[in-house]
Parts: C-alpha cells; sequence; structure tokens
C-alpha cells in the first residue's frame, strides 16, 4: 500500500501540544518529539471498531496485547520475550520513573550519555538520585561525523560506588545515533564489571535509518530492564501506554511495586487496540515511514549545506530528529532559538534542553513532517540571513 506522507493535516483546534501550545496560527512547529503523519489505516480502523462499543470503562489487557508485542520483536529484531517478563505502564516516561524507584535509593547516582533525553534529568532527580553525565565525542574524521562513547569517562563513572543504574537511550535522542552491538557489550561488560544495573529506554527502536540496524539491549545483556512502546514510531503516542520488560523476577516484582506506588498501573480502552494494530497491520507502514524521513533528512542536509553553510548537521542513524551545530552563528543557542521563533516564526529546541553544557551550540529539529513544511520553514529561516 502507498501511504501519503506529503499530506498536510491540519491539527491546529484538536489540543495538539505540538501546534495549539503556541496560541499562533502562523508558527511552524518542528520541535516537540511526535510527527504531523496520520497513522496507519489499520490502527485508525481498529480505534474506530473499539468506538463503536458505547462502553469506555477500565480496561483488561488481554493475551492478544502480549502476543502481537512478542511476535513483533521475534520477527523484527530477533529478540524473544516471554509473556511473564512483561509489564504495562501508562508511557516511557512514567516506566522510567518507576524502574529507577525500584533499583536505586536516594542520594544515588544515576549515569547518562550526555546530551540526552530531557526527562532522563528530572526522572532521575524526581526519584532524589543525582544525574551523572558521560558527555558524548564528536569524532570529526575524514569519513564523517559521528558521536561516540566516551569509554575512559564512561568506566570511570560506572567506578563510582554511588553510581547504580546507567540509563541509557537507544536509539539516542537527540544525537540520532544508533548503537551497534559492539558498542552496547562494552557498556555491559563495564556496567557488569562495577555492579551497575542497565535500564534502556528504546521508544524509537522502529525510526531506524537505511544502513543501520537496531539492536535490542535485551539481546545484549539477559540483566537489563527495557523500555519500549510503539507510541513514538507510528504516531500514538497521545493513547499512553509502555511495556517494561525484565527478565529477573524479584526486580520485576520491584518494579511491579513502584508502578502501584506511583498509580500508573491502568491504561485507556484504545491503547491496547491501538498497539496491536501496529504490531501485527502496520509493518509496511513503519517502513514506508522511514523511508520517508530519510528523504526528508536528504532534503534538509541538501538546503543547509546550500543555504546556512555556518549550520553543521550531524548524521542521523535513527529517530526522527536532526541535531544540528549551530556554534558558528550564536554564542546562545537559547538566544537564537527565541529569535528563529520571533522573526522567522520556526519552533526549534535549543540544545541545552538536553544538556546545560553538552548540548550548547546545538539545535534539535523534529524533521517528521511533510516535506514541503520543512522547506518553508528553512526558507523562513534563510531570510533571516544568520
Amino acid at each position: 500500500m502507498k501511504y501519503n506522507f506529503d499530506e498536510r493535516i491540519e491539527r491546529r483546534g484538536t489540543g495538539c501540544v505540538k501546534w495549539d501550545e503556541s496560541h499562533a496560527d502562523d508558527i511552524i512547529p518542528l520541535w516537540v518529539a511526535d510527527m504531523d503523519f496520520a497513522v496507519a489505516p489499520a490502527i485508525q480502523d481498529a480505534i474506530r471498531q473499539r468506538a463503536m462499543h458505547p462502553v469506555f470503562g477500565y480496561t483488561y489487557v488481554q493475551d492478544d496485547y502480549y502476543e502481537s508485542v512478542i511476535s513483533w520483536f521475534q520477527r523484527r529484531h530477533q529478540w524473544v520475550i516471554q509473556r511473564e517478563w512483561m509489564l504495562y505502564t501508562t508511557g516511557v516516561v512514567p516506566a522510567m520513573s518507576c524502574t529507577i524507584k525500584a533499583l536505586t535509593m536516594p542520594g544515588e547516582k544515576v549515569l547518562i550519555l550526555s546530551p540526552d533525553y530531557n526527562c532522563f534529568f528530572s526522572s532521575i532527580r524526581n526519584n532524589g538520585c543525582e544525574v551523572l553525565e558521560t558527555v558524548l565525542r564528536l569524532n570529526d574524521s575524514l569519513q564523517g561525523q559521528r558521536f561516540e562513547v566516551d569509554w575512559e569517562d564512561f568506566e570511570t563513572k560506572c567506578a563510582d560506588e554511588k553510581t547504580t543504574v546507567f540509563l541509557l537511550c537507544n536509539p539516542h535522542n537527540p544525537t540520532g545515533r544508533v548503537w551497534t552491538r559492539e558498542e552496547l557489550e562494552q557498556m555491559r561488560d563495564i556496567c557488569h564489571r562495577h555492579h551497575v544495573r542497565i535500564v534502556s529506554d528504546e521508544i524509537h527502536c522502529e525510526l531506524i535509518m537505511p544502513g543501520h540496524q537496531f539492536c535490542p539491549m535485551g539481546t545484549v545483556d539477559a540483566e537489563a530492564i527495557i523500555l519500549n512502546s510503539p507510541s513514538k514510531s507510528f504516531n500514538i503516542a497521545g493513547l499512553m501506554m509502555a511495556n517494561i520488560i525484565c527478565q529477573d523476577a524479584e526486580t520485576r516484582r520491584r518494579i511491579d511495586r513502584a508502578i502501584n506506588i506511583n498509580e500508573v498501573c491502568d491504561v485507556n480502552p484504545f491503547a491496547p487496540v491501538a498497539f496491536k494494530a501496529a504490531y501485527n497491520k502496520s509493518e509496511d507502514w513503519i517502513d514506508a515511514l522511514n523511508q520517508y524521513v530519510w528523504e526528508n533528512y536528504q532534503a534538509l542536509y541538501d538546503f543547509i549545506t546550500q543555504h546556512l553553510p555556518l549550520w553543521r548537521v550531524m548524521p542521523m542513524e535513527g529517530t526522527y530528529l536532526v541535531w544540528v551545530d549551530v556554534s558558528a552563528c550564536c554564542a546562545s543557542v537559547e538566544a537564537y532559538t527565541e529569535r528563529l521563533l520571533k522573526d522567522a516564526r520556526v519552533w526549534i529546541n535549543p540544545g541545552t534542553m538536553y544538556g546545560p553544557e553538552s548540548g550548547k551550540g546545538y539545535i534539535r529539529i523534529n524533521i517528521a513532517c511533510p516535506r514541503s513544511r520543512i522547506v518553508e520553514a528553512l526558507e523562513r529561516i534563510k531570510k533571516l540571513k544568520i
């Protein structure tokens, strides 16, 4: 089936965070990580069918939901998941907070690779722990640019006796890295040496660009706790559901207790049916989406290279979020993105959201929208001559 990702769908007036939060009709929002594409037809059909029933009471998650998740990861990623390993909650961020609560004591340290998803910082601190950052290094070789782990620093910080958890973003938001199996194995080996548990947020795992392959941390480390959901990849984040996959029964019991303590144990009646339709009937849609996003990236890269030469676009191996170095044309990315919003009417996130120090000089651009909208936004920025 052919899908029309070029279609401009009007989202204003629908209570949409991305479009309605600005309270302005002329702003192009390329900030928060959701997509402007229609969801896969099978998902729409499943929700319509569920909505035909006139009662929307408390939801019991049935066996066929778990079967859809297990089948997807086995055929798509060669990861065999057992039903008893799975817990569900209302989203990956609540899953993250509950897992940190279950694995740490207040005052302990949680290690991240910085810059990193901004909710990592808040989830760690909200559980009384300290954020410990290993800053990713930009390998600016003749073969291209790529963010890599500073392994010496990573091991030093794992060796800190107060470090008990490593919180990984796989694939990585905001740099767009898709970690290789070799990198994941090195993370595992270092963490095991120092008795650090790995928690891997894999919400972007289906958003993989040509030439790259996603490797689930669960296939590398049986002790890792995996957080995932089709919500980001299939543009159904508003339905609020995610999975926690944990092989160890005692750790799983502690996480389940944290889910109930935090009272994030119930999901709405539309999420399971939509997720089943995504995993069972929408594989061709995600393949087509990835190809379209990759072409968006190429269009953005070519435009910036030609018309905004002071910007440096980082390679995007996964996600639909482009990490761009704008340090050559601004001293403050906060002031720079404010000017883009005020004068170009383009809303882009400053890199400092993802690390006050590691994000300096960068911006993050969401390209999961019709290509014409990206070009329109870039044309506006070009006219500012900044």
